[in-house]
């Protein structure tokens, strides 16, 4: 059986394991290295503090989410499939790693910020 997700030492694993899935598709990852041009080293602990905040009200996260993905979008449209993408990746990440209430509530989360970002984004 696996853990739930219990600290930021698990966010940091799962997001590692995330953004490796992302990085390797090259159908969404050149939103992250061509567009947004992220520096991963410096854009893990700020999901790790998005996640935090998220999940367990940390309050570490303090930045407009949905504004760096409005600039984003400006730059380079995000479409339905990569919201789809994203989400795949998202859900398998967390199921390959932990199981229970948190790692539920993550993809539950990640599911109603995608859902929202593409209303906002793609509607408009």
């Amino acid at each position: 059986m696996k853990k739930d997700i219990a600290n930021r030492n698990d966010l940091l694993q799962f997001v590692k394991l995330f953004y490796d899935k992302l990085l390797d598709d090259p159908t969404i990852s050149y939103l992250f290295t061509d567009i947004a041009k992220i520096d991963l080293e410096h854009h893990l602990p700020v999901l790790v503090d998005f996640w935090d905040s998220i999940l367990f009200q940390s309050n570490t996260y303090q930045k407009n989410a949905m504004q760096v993905h409005i600039d984003l979008h400006k730059k380079s449209p995000i479409e339905k499939h990569h919201f789809d993408t994203w989400l795949q990746y998202f859900k398998e990440s967390i199921d390959e790693l932990f199981e229970g209430e948190k790692a539920f509530l993550a993809k539950e989360r990640a599911t109603s910020i995608a859902t929202v970002m593409k209303i906002k984004l793609i509607q408009n």
